[in-house]
């Protein structure tokens, strides 16, 4: 039986009434066979309730917050350090800089979308999660993890050079940043259990620059490994509160649904056409894995720039396998948000978007784009 869903066609696995993803595509958006699966009394498969290994991640920032706790942050104040990264996230340039983009959107769409799409509004709800519940994760995974680099493995930290002028420290910080960022991606993309967080992202059909804020917030245990470069290199400068905020509105940029591209310079610096191929619905996702830079993606041959076909093409997840807002028939914007943050821990095989209370029948459900507000 053949049916389509998401502007693609699929194929049904009869026996259990689920989408199964053709062989071309990606390992990460096929459905796994469930190997854990226990048979009922009629001998018939019965899917485990959990997916155990999303645990490790929840026992990771646990263990590495325990030990800043205990250690008092290495000495740092928490409070300065959430009114920092309160700056960054939502500060005035921040905000400035959101307002602007979103304006920009309106101009020159990549996608012509309404104003109040479903997806802007479940992305809005992600904006004031990060903003209050996530950020204050974040300060203390962020001062929990340098504080054990610097405590555990005292040798990375280089000494004050003299002969080395802050300006370099600053670049050099900021681009290795970046690097690690780009490696922590790919990683996202490569292993199962952090792919079952970053999913989420990569979920959004109406992206816009609120789509950076729709992240899992476990999913930052996985680029702690970004500051590394400035725990390195702590001695000789850190990176200014406006370079942070300059490069977060940066990746909220090129998120934003905007035609636009940066001609010669997209060589070297990520575009919102660039990035939109990364989220593309029907291609390979662990391609132009860059926050900033592209270089990265062009070192290691995985950078695909746009053309006049990739500028407009649709984005999400092939065949929804996690619950989405646009695939019920009316707004359900808290239950799905509730949904999407469990979806790490779902079961192997359990498609969210065929969720059984919201879709009944278990039949995925295509929504035109004069249908998403």
């Amino acid at each position: 039986m053949e049916s389509g869903s998401n502007g693609l066609i699929e194929r049904w696995d009869a026996h259990a009434f689920r989408p199964v993803a053709p062989p071309e595509s990606s390992p990460m958006m096929t459905v796994p066979i469930r190997a854990d699966a226990r048979a009922d009394r009629r001998g018939r498969p019965r899917p485990a309730r959990l997916y155990l290994p999303a645990l490790s991640i929840v026992a990771a920032m646990l263990v590495l917050i325990g030990i800043g706790w205990v250690n008092r942050w290495g000495g740092a104040s928490f409070t300065s350090s959430m009114s920092d990264l309160r700056v960054v996230v939502i500060g005035p340039m921040t905000v400035a800089i959101l307002a602007a983009i979103l304006v920009v959107e309106r101009l020159r769409p990549a996608q012509r979308r309404p104003f109040f799409a479903r997806g802007y509004r479940q992305d809005a709800l992600y904006t004031v999660l990060n903003a209050t519940l996530v950020l204050p994760l974040v300060v203390a995974l962020s001062l929990s993890f340098s504080d054990a680099a610097q405590r555990y493995l005292p040798w990375i930290v280089v000494p004050r050079l003299e002969f080395f002028p802050r300006w370099a420290a600053i670049a050099l910080i900021f681009v290795a940043m970046d690097g690690c960022n780009w490696l922590a991606h790919l990683a996202n993309h490569r292993i199962r259990v952090l792919w079952r967080f970053h999913e989420l992202h990569h979920s959004q059909e109406d992206m816009s620059v609120l789509t950076v804020f729709r992240t899992h917030p476990l999913i930052h245990v996985s680029y702690l490994i970004a500051l590394v470069p400035g725990i390195v290199l702590l001695a000789n400068g850190a990176v200014p509160t406006a370079l942070l905020v300059a490069y977060a509105g940066f990746v909220a940029f090129e998120h934003s649904n905007t035609n636009l591209g940066f001609g010669p310079l997209e060589r070297i610096f990520v575009s919102p056409n660039y990035h939109r191929i990364h989220h593309k619905l029907d291609g390979p996702q662990d391609v132009n894995l860059g926050f900033a830079l592209t270089i990265w993606d062009q070192l290691f041959h995985r950078a695909v720039f746009p053309t006049e076909e990739t500028i407009r093409t649709d984005t999400g997840l092939p065949g929804r396998p996690l619950l989405v807002e646009q695939a019920t028939g009316r707004p359900r914007h808290l239950s799905v948000l509730l949904t999407q943050l469990w979806g790490p821990f779902r079961p192997l095989g359990a498609e969210g978007a065929l969720d059984d209370h919201l879709l009944p029948g278990r039949i995925p459900v295509a929504v035109d784009d004069g249908e998403r507000c």
